[in-house]
């Protein structure tokens, strides 16, 4: 009867953390990326909806404007200035909604977006 229990230890404890570790890493292996433009001064689509754990990746398509990504209110610090074809990225893990915009371009050209993160 002991031997069984020693073996059920030696391999319960290991099936257990393996179990422990896929589902850690099935959530990011179901991660998607999804893609938003900066182009005419303003956030391609200007609103998206992803689920937790998704990326958001935002590339300026424009030909000669600069534009930022700034979570103003979560606190967050703004983004370098992102010229043509220069790009950011951000994951989103818990849900909610985030509204961003763009440092230079928000009063002038109402230059924002949201991010609404579903669980």
């Amino acid at each position: 009867m002991q031997r069984v229990s020693e073996l059920t230890r030696r391999v319960a404890g290991p099936a257990v953390v393996l179990g422990l570790l896929i589902s850690a890493i099935a959530p990011v292996a179901n991660a998607e990326t999804h893609v938003v433009e900066m182009l005419k001064y303003k956030y391609v689509p200007e609103e998206i909806t992803i689920k937790a754990g998704d990326t958001v990746h935002w590339v300026n398509v424009e030909r000669r404007a600069y534009h930022t990504i700034w979570f103003k209110e979560q606190g967050e610090k703004e983004t370098a200035e992102l010229f043509p074809k220069e790009f950011f990225e951000k994951t989103f893990d818990k849900p909610g909604d985030y509204p961003y915009l763009c440092g230079p371009h928000w009063e002038q050209r109402d230059m924002k977006g949201v991010v609404h993160v579903l669980p």
